[in-house]
């Protein structure tokens, strides 16, 4: 008797144990910087062991009556991401996160959230906020006036007035002077810069442009959020900062808060260095309305601290081959080691790492990559210096050797939206590797990836939801990634003969896909191949034989479960769009010729499902699958000042 009366204890104690684990303990509740559209929030538990724990969201805008739903926070934790070669192992660390979405700039939200499970919550399961989204950075308009005129200008001045930026923001002087600055800018000034050429003799000791020996004008003055010094355009001309082949224009890495608006520069390495890796970047750097042109690299800050860029409304074009498709290998390129050989003229058009960054409404072309967040590695604990709450959307993406948009490095919340992407060699969208997630890629345009790689999900990444994208090209990337889900996708393949339309690689239970549509390439068998764990089990590592292949959607739904409102579609949906030529790898192709909206009452017009704060205006019976819903203008991509084609021929 006594031995069973032990062994029901330990049953009881057992039940109780397994109970407390399943229960979830509500930690830390944070949220992410705010940027114009949108709002990040991470919420740290623990328990929850069995997974069925929930956040549902709402939110309305201060004044108004009624709560709006947002899409649930997503349940985080435990995935593992990882690559050997650079000796990097993350686990996830367990939690909720999420967007809400598509909000209005300058607007206070109150925003509750409602954490539920089974087991039972513990904390504070309901907690409220408000927050307001940030605003376009603007000058100043309460601080002085500092005119700089070039050294050839002829005419009348405004007072005060100098011969370059250094010396209105200094006080600089010339030679061995130029780092005496005893009189320098205030926050909340705004240098007007008059129409003409500024070029620094950097070999000259006594350069008008006072940067002797390097050219590069170094900025290093702590303006505020609410003064911020800008450096701007005086509107009586064109005003060209012309780097002469120097290696760095403009250093402002130990900035904060400057604007610089409506300016061209051209012939250097760097336009703006704005930080390095554990040594320090700029914060609210703002770049907008300016041309940048033949430079290798446009904004780049490594810096965990750096945050809250606006760069929005610039051409960037650099100097990558402009009438051919180049990539990593191929026979343009000789083979070097085991990655092939690519000459990287230009790299990147931005780069970022840290938080709040917004990256809008540019054009961008002839560069390695387009726009990412640097790979950077295991995240820092701190949130504060990590890539999380960024926004990447409405640009215009034309001939990338590699990547349209990386968001290789994020942590959480970065949302990748309404982008239009043509000419990429090796892959579009690209999260290699993700550290938790979510990372939102919705209402995306991408034409001609030869390598079949739309989303480059690489490195085992974790939280990513790929909702309304058009992608004309196929899904083929195969490393294993854990927490992603796909709806309302058009995915057409491109004629293709070796590779099917379609190909998910699943790492861990948590994975879902439904209401996509796809071209299936005519003649492969293998059209749709799929990769999942048994249930409680991963699959991080697979073997060739993990893979099930299947010819036909049916026969996928039929076997995986997946997909059970996706359907196939041929280029007939569209108004007039073809498929790219899959035997010439290295064409270009210019947006202006394709047309991406769909054709009143084809198979893909109401065709998705809802999908809270995503697709809340459709039009019809249900959302339309793709990027472009039937009956809503199209966004504008690129520069709303842009009115010609930068890239066309």
């Amino acid at each position: 008797m006594p031995a069973l009366l032990r062994l029901l204890g330990l049953l009881i104690l057992g039940v109780a144990t397994a109970a407390a684990q399943n229960a979830t303990v509500a930690g830390t509740f944070s949220v992410n910087h705010p940027t114009l559209l949108n709002l990040g929030f991470e919420w740290s538990i623990s328990g929850d062991v069995n997974r069925n724990a929930e956040v549902a969201v709402q939110f309305r805008a201060v004044g108004e009556t009624a709560w709006r739903t947002a899409m649930p926070l997503v349940r985080i934790g435990g995935e593992r991401i990882f690559r050997a070669r650079e000796n990097f192992d993350y686990t996830v660390p367990h939690g909720f996160a999420g967007s809400i979405l598509n909000l209005q700039p300058g607007t206070e939200y109150e925003c509750r959230f409602q954490m539920t499970d089974p087991d039972g919550v513990s904390g504070d399961a309901a907690p409220s906020l408000r927050i307001k989204t940030r605003i376009e950075p603007l000058p100043y308009a309460g601080g002085r006036t500092l005119h700089v005129y070039g050294p050839d200008h002829q005419g009348p001045k405004l007072e005060p007035n100098f011969t370059s930026i250094m010396q209105a923001y200094y006080g600089a002087g010339l030679g061995d002077w130029s780092v005496v600055w005893e009189r320098r800018a205030q926050p909340g000034d705004t240098i007007l810069v008059h129409a003409g050429l500024y070029r620094p003799e950097r070999l000259n000791y006594v350069d008008p442009m006072m940067t002797p020996f390097d050219g590069t004008i170094s900025l290093t003055l702590k303006a505020t959020k609410e003064k911020p010094l800008t450096i701007k355009a005086a509107g009586d001309g064109e005003v060209v900062f012309d780097g002469a082949g120097n290696h760095i224009l403009f250093e402002v890495s130990a900035s904060e808060h400057h604007i610089f608006e409506g300016i061209t520069i051209r012939n250097t390495d760097v336009a703006f260095a704005a930080g390095r890796k554990e040594a320090s970047g700029a914060v609210g750097l703002t770049v907008k309305n300016c041309r940048l042109e033949n430079i290798g690299f446009g904004v780049w800050t490594e810096y965990a601290g750096s945050s809250d860029f606006y760069i929005a409304d610039n051409l960037f074009l650099g100097r990558d081959d402009r009438f051919r498709l180049i990539g990593w290998t191929g026979p343009l390129w000789a083979s070097v080691g085991p990655y092939g050989s690519h000459q990287v003229t230009s790299y990147y058009a931005i780069k970022v790492y840290g938080p709040g960054h917004v990256i809008a409404r540019n054009a961008i072309a002839y560069f390695h990559d387009a726009i990412g967040v640097s790979t950077y590695g295991t995240p820092e604990k701190d949130p504060e210096r990590r890539a999380s709450g960024i926004d990447i959307y409405g640009n215009d993406i034309h001939l990338s050797n590699d990547d349209f948009v990386e968001t290789d490095g994020s942590v959480h919340n970065v949302r990748v939206f309404e982008n239009r992407g043509v000419n990429a060699f090796h892959g579009g969208y690209s999260s290699q590797p993700v550290f938790g997630g979510p990372i939102y890629f919705y209402r995306n345009l991408l034409y001609h990836v030869p390598s079949g790689v739309a989303f480059k999900f690489s490195a085992k990444p974790a939280g990513l939801f790929v909702f309304h994208n058009t992608i004309v090209g196929e899904q083929v990337a195969g490393d294993p990634s854990s927490n992603v889900h796909w709806r309302n996708n058009l995915f057409l393949g491109r004629n293709t003969p070796d590779r099917g339309v379609m190909r998910w690689a699943n790492a861990t239970n948590a994975h879902s896909s439904d209401y996509n549509g796809f071209r299936p390439n005519p003649g492969v068998k293998a059209q749709y191949q799929w990769l999942a764990p048994a249930t409680g089990a991963t699959a991080y590592a697979p073997e060739p034989t993990d893979w099930k292949s299947f010819a036909t959607l049916a026969e996928f739904r039929a076997a995986t479960g997946q997909e059970a409102h996706g359907i196939e579609v041929d280029f007939d949906i569209f108004e007039k769009l073809s498929p790219p030529n899959p035997s010439n790898r290295h064409a270009v192709y210019h947006a202006m010729d394709l047309n991406f909206r769909l054709k009143p009452g084809s198979k893909a017009v109401d065709a998705g499902v809802s999908i809270p704060g995503i697709n809340d205006d459709f039009v019809g019976r249900a959302p339309d699958l793709g990027a472009l819903e039937v009956g809503r203008p199209e966004p504008k991509y690129g520069p709303t000042w842009l009115t010609w084609q930068p890239f066309y021929r």
